[in-house]
């Protein structure tokens, strides 16, 4: 498990394949500032409520200049079916290797129910124009979060 980011650091670089298996670049997204959420699977009730969150508040996000991408470790097949499924307008990217979300800081070791696992921590990093990390949110909840990042950012 990595070490989590701090506001100041250099995000780390990526290119994932998107829910059409289209390679997507962190350095794409160059002069606009970008928040990089991470979900433990698609398809799931907490994951399924965030993405719509964001969904819907895409437009106020992306008019404050802000991107939406959504990492899990979910194949591009099923980011696919989710996207379909539930509407979804953010951007998915599949990293089943778990590389990104370590990197990130949003794999590691999780307690639930007093049993201790691996897996992925939800967790949202705002990266800034220049690629540097804004803000970095660590156990975050599905519910509700969205809503927090929006009064956080000022939005």
């Amino acid at each position: 498990m990595s070490a989590r980011l701090t506001p100041g650091d250099e995000a780390p670089a990526f290119t994932l394949p998107d829910a059409d298996g289209n390679e997507v670049s962190l350095a794409d997204h160059k002069g606009r500032k970008v928040i990089v959420y991470f979900y433990p699977a698609a398809l799931t009730p907490g994951c399924t409520k965030q993405a719509c969150d964001f969904t819907d508040n895409l437009d106020l996000l992306a008019g404050a200049g802000y991107d939406v991408i959504g990492i899990s470790p979910d194949k591009p097949e099923k980011l696919a079916k989710f996207r379909e499924k539930e509407n979804l307008k953010v951007t998915l990217l599949a990293d089943p290797d778990k590389k990104v979300l370590d990197a990130y800081g949003a794999y590691g070791e999780k307690k639930n129910y007093g049993r201790t696992y691996m897996g992925v921590i939800r967790s949202t990093i705002v990266v800034d124009e220049q690629g540097r990390v804004e803000h970095a949110l660590y156990n975050v909840r599905a519910t509700g979060h969205v809503a927090k990042i929006i009064k956080d950012l000022g939005i």
